[in-house]
């Protein structure tokens, strides 16, 4: 026997005025009983197993055939069956629960305080040697514990920390913004890097206004480096001419090592032959390295320790 089509006045609601988001919504909550019923076939069995009052089951099932317009029991006493859309919604209803089972072992498996993970942002100039040093260290007493590693600039950390990617990030500047918190936790002398063929190449000192006339290469306007450079060159007194501008610091030392300009950069992991690097003596150049977080976003057990792992690290964060 063909099932019944309820009266289509049912879907008004829903069809006229509302999305299918706000739709499904609605039937969410009824989801798991229909499926517990369709199971049992029997909705005093299936509310004994579900551990609410078959009153509260079988409304729910009266409402969600309301909703849909359409019956999907048959009933027979106490014993129901499925009626032909019953059996085509059970079969996405089932896989709905199921992703929805799977996404929650998920986020539990990620807040586990012994096993959980953390999405954790950083400069690139911080991947080869200070990350790794970090996680190594922190490991030893989480050895559980899983990372997501993103390196990018500040500015696309802090928004991939606004909109839920990661859950910190070491960046510089330390960001200063209402709805971020950032912490200082140490600072990183900066270098003025000049070919080693380049007549400033036997000092090794200098003052940053003595490259007024040199050609700089940089990394690209967004980066912090690139806004530190602009203000340090500004306070010596110059405008630096730029002559190329790049995304990575070894790419810009590549470029030192070319003869194609100058850079104040951090120092690198591991010498980089073709270059040499002087320190500068005015004005201070340093740049300050800090971790930030969104700003009232709870943590879970295996974030929290992080974080507190980085802030007892003030004033020791960077390698010697």
């Amino acid at each position: 026997m063909a099932h019944q089509q309820r009266s289509p006045a049912h879907l008004s609601p829903f069809s006229d005025t509302e999305d299918g988001a706000h739709f499904a919504r609605l039937l969410a909550p009824r989801l798991a009983y229909f499926a517990g019923v369709a199971r049992t076939e029997h909705v005093t069995r299936a509310a004994e197993q579900m551990g609410v009052p078959q009153s509260t089951l079988s409304r729910a099932l009266v409402r969600l055939e309301q909703d849909l317009g359409v019956d999907l029991f048959a009933r027979h006493g106490r014993t129901v069956s499925l009626t032909p859309a019953g059996r085509t919604f059970l079969a996405s209803v089932e896989r709905a629960l199921a992703e929805v089972e799977r996404a929650a072992d998920e986020v539990r498996a990620d807040a586990d305080p012994a096993t959980g993970k953390v999405a954790f942002g950083f400069l690139h100039t911080m991947g080869s040697e200070t990350v790794p040093g970090l996680i190594r260290a922190f490991r030893a007493d989480h050895p559980g514990v899983r990372f997501s590693l993103v390196q990018n600039y500040g500015e696309a950390m802090l928004e991939r920390l606004r909109s839920g990617e990661l859950d910190l990030c070491l960046t510089s500047p330390v960001p200063d913004a209402p709805d971020l918190v950032g912490r200082r936790l140490d600072e990183q002398k900066l270098r003025l890097v000049v070919p080693a063929d380049h007549p400033l190449a036997a000092r090794r000192r200098i003052r940053l206004a003595e490259a007024a006339d040199e050609t700089f290469v940089t990394l690209e306007p967004g980066y912090g480096m690139r806004r530190i450079t602009d203000d340090l060159c500004q306070e010596a007194g110059f405008r630096p001419r730029i002559a190329f501008e790049g995304e990575e610091a070894e790419t810009l030392r590549g470029l030192v090592a070319a003869g194609l300009g100058v850079a104040l950069l951090p120092p690198p992991a591991v010498a980089r032959p073709g270059v040499v690097e002087l320190t500068v003596t005015s004005p201070r150049a340093v740049r300050e390295i800090g971790v930030a977080w969104l700003d009232g976003h709870p943590d879970t057990p295996p974030v929290a320790a992080f974080k507190k792992f980085l802030l007892s690290r003030r004033g020791h964060l960077l390698p010697d």
